[in-house]
């Protein structure tokens, strides 16, 4: 990188730091932005990405270090500060009123009008129609924001940032929502704001997506500066072994574990979507007794689709499934299929997997009501209430009571919640969506521990991850997905992490 003159940073970091109680969330980082490039930066969850751009758009100030901008020392008090310094940021929830239209949200705070006199609409809305014409977008001004699909929504975002005259634009995840059509049209807009002299900072952490729209990347590590690279000089597994460092990775598995008879079995299962889209493309698979099987690939791997199909959420697959060496008929719904022995803990809590104003012992209870505590319509209390106590224990849920709202919990707790709910059900075989995305190191480890323990008690345990440690630290087999196809089905023992990514690669 270092055939760069100088001149060509536009804003960089010098040992910023960040300290929030009980955590460093940035340590002496020197972070360089190139200006006219798109500016990728990447790191697992807790890498610090967000506390970085937060500090360079205003929303924080770091707890020491200097910001500069095009050579000089410079302070944000506040976003404006940020902004009249030409720094915009999208943040990944979009800050949209539905209500008002495109013309008003762009000039929100900054309507266009003198002392008393009514706002200049005709104005505000010729100017964006000229930033829509900027990014190539044929949304009308006064289009309600409420209409637009989230793509849409966040290209007005982008206008909004560009309205205020904004050199350096930080798009935060911008891909988590949008359609494979609108990344498209996004990273359109991108390489048109970078030939208009923008520069672009992008945190993600979807590598085929930062290769295809990436110049330069930056990778953070458990708070701290890892390496930085042009993406034309690298490959993915240079990525992956700077984001894992050189330490040899945990194990919660014992040595010499042993299998039973396969639990579930899987013939040419084959999914398209609605839009035509084939989502899973002819995987097949056995997982065995008491074997915890990781499923590895990227967003858009096509994992979901294929637990829902398994769960019978998506009934619209073709292929054949066996449980415990019986067919699994089609047309079996997710209930049915629950009998049978199969369970779920979906990756998203939030919206799937709890109720979020309901107590712990409802939302732990829910799922095997129907089987476990029918008397007549009152549910045993009692009955409800071991159960409750039982799981809360063994699972080690940390909460005060068990009629506390779930909502109060961390997410590693409500986890461990959701967890216990889906073995109330006794099931042979259990999946898990992505089970520690957005709760913390040591709640990792108990829902680790306790996929260890389920498997120790003969339950077959499939999950999926993108996080390339965890894949490593507990599971007894390794499959992994790329683009709808399994495209590696590896003992652990003779897992490498670069032939991991490697398969997550294929087919880019």
């Amino acid at each position: 990188m270092h055939n760069h003159s100088e001149s060509d940073i536009i804003l960089r970091t010098k040992n910023v730091s960040m300290l929030f109680p009980g955590t460093v969330a940035l340590d002496n980082v020197d972070y360089n932005v190139w200006r006219g490039q798109v500016n990728v930066i990447i790191g697992e969850n807790g890498a610090g990405k967000s506390t970085l751009m937060k500090i360079l758009a205003g929303v924080q100030q770091p707890s020491q270090g200097d910001i500069e901008l095009n050579g000089k020392n410079v302070h944000f008090a506040d976003t404006r500060a940020a902004a009249a310094h030409g720094i915009g940021m999208v943040h990944q929830e979009l800050n949209l009123f539905e209500n008002l239209n495109v013309a008003e949200n762009i000039f929100l705070g900054r309507e266009l009008q003198k002392g008393i006199t009514p706002i200049n609409e005709a104005e505000q809305e010729k100017r964006t129609a000229e930033l829509l014409a900027r990014l190539d977008q044929p949304i009308s001004p006064r289009e309600l924001v409420g209409n637009l699909k989230v793509g849409q929504q966040q290209l007005v975002e982008i206008a909004k940032a560009l309205a205020e005259d904004a050199d350096i634009l930080i798009l935060d995840e911008p891909t988590s929502a949008l359609s494979k059509t609108e990344v498209e049209i996004l990273f359109r807009v991108i390489r048109e704001l970078t030939r208009q002299g923008v520069t672009i900072i992008y945190i993600s952490h979807r590598l085929e997506e930062l290769m295809a729209i990436g110049d330069v990347i930056t990778i953070l590590r458990d708070g701290k500066f890892q390496a930085e690279a042009k993406v034309s000089e690298i490959d993915v597994p240079w990525i992956v072994r700077e984001m894992l460092g050189s330490d040899p990775v945990s194990t919660f598995l014992s040595p010499g574990r042993t299998f039973g008879a396969p639990i579930l079995e899987a013939e040419h299962i084959t999914c398209v979507n609605a839009s035509g889209v084939t989502t899973v493309n002819d995987v097949s698979f056995k997982v065995h007794a008491g074997e915890i099987v990781g499923i590895y690939g990227l967003m858009g791997a096509g994992r979901t689709e294929l637990f829902e199909c398994m769960l019978g959420t998506e009934r619209n697959y073709l292929g054949k499934l066996w449980l415990d060496s019986k067919p699994v008929p089609q047309r079996l719904t997710p209930a049915e299929r629950i009998r049978m022995g199969m369970s779920l803990v979906p990756e998203d809590r939030k919206r799937t997997g709890i109720f979020p104003i309901s107590s712990v012992a409802t939302n732990l209870t829910i799922a095997s009501l129907w089987r476990r505590l029918q008397r007549g319509l009152t549910i045993a209390r009692k009955a409800e209430e071991a159960v409750v106590a039982s799981t809360i224990g063994d699972l080690s849920i940390k909460v005060s009571s068990p009629e506390v709202e779930i909502q109060a919990l961390s997410g590693g707790n409500q986890q461990k919640v959701v967890i216990g709910r889906s073995l109330l059900t006794n099931p042979k075989v259990l999946f898990l969506d992505e089970p520690t995305r957005g709760i913390d190191v040591g709640a990792k480890a108990d829902v680790f521990r306790m996929m260890v323990q389920l498997s120790e008690e003969g339950i077959a345990v499939v999950f999926s991850t993108s996080d390339l440690k965890e894949i490593m630290a507990v599971s007894d087999r390794i499959m992994v997905m790329s683009g709808g196809k399994l495209t590696a089905d590896i003992q652990r023992d003779r897992a490498e992490e670069s032939a991991l990514v490697t398969a997550s690669a294929q087919g880019f």
